[in-house]
């Protein structure tokens, strides 16, 4: 099944600014801050379709955990998709985010490569704004995610889930906070990560 998707990516997880797990001035990631890794990702596509159904202008969105002395650090996390979308929509996403559809999620996405645990799909309403740098998430009773600014240092900084081949920036958040059943989380003044994305499958 031939996809592809692209647009605008942003993350907040618990770990201390510059987050450890990502690749920094060209040095691969290591441990997370605190051993256990909290966090939400969210991605915003500007242009994209799965075999014919487009997926311009959708948010998706994605709570997890993780504990680094967990053998082989398994995922615990849940996929949240936009109840405005469509069936086929969400069906599409679905796929694409869970890796089923291969592609580019095999390389991106280590819920995907790894052993995990998807808790729940929920379609639910899905405010995102990625203005850089202000970045905000909110997902009714469940999410909120706001970025107060970039981090203030001049280290070269990327991530493995947008790609290691794109530019981005290390954030700071004012709020981090999940309340979703097994993730239950809030944090302050913690990382966070902006860039861009374009991945393809098929």
């Amino acid at each position: 099944m031939s996809w592809r998707i692209r647009g605008t990516y942003f993350e907040s997880c618990n770990c201390d600014a510059i987050c450890p797990c990502r690749r920094i001035d060209g040095a691969a990631g290591g441990r997370s801050t605190h051993g256990v890794c909290m966090g939400v990702l969210s991605w915003l596509i500007e242009d994209g379709a799965v075999d014919g159904v487009e997926l311009s202008g959708l948010p998706v969105a994605l709570a997890c955990r993780y504990s680094d002395d967990e053998s082989g650090s398994p995922w615990t996390w849940v996929l949240y998709l936009d109840a405005g979308a469509s069936r086929d929509q969400r069906a599409a996403l679905e796929g694409i985010f869970t890796g089923r559809l291969g592609g580019d999620a095999e390389r991106h996405f280590p819920w995907a490569w790894k052993a995990s645990e998807l808790v729940a799909v929920r379609a639910v309403e899905i405010r995102v704004d990625h203005t850089r740098r202000r970045q905000r998430l909110r997902i009714r009773d469940r999410v909120s995610v706001r970025i107060r600014d970039r981090y203030q240092g001049g280290e070269s900084v990327t991530c493995v889930i947008p790609g290691h081949g794109r530019a981005g920036e290390e954030l700071v958040a004012d709020e981090l906070v999940v309340e979703d059943g097994a993730l239950a989380f809030e944090f302050r003044g913690v990382c966070g990560y902006g860039s861009t994305f374009n991945y393809v499958g098929g």
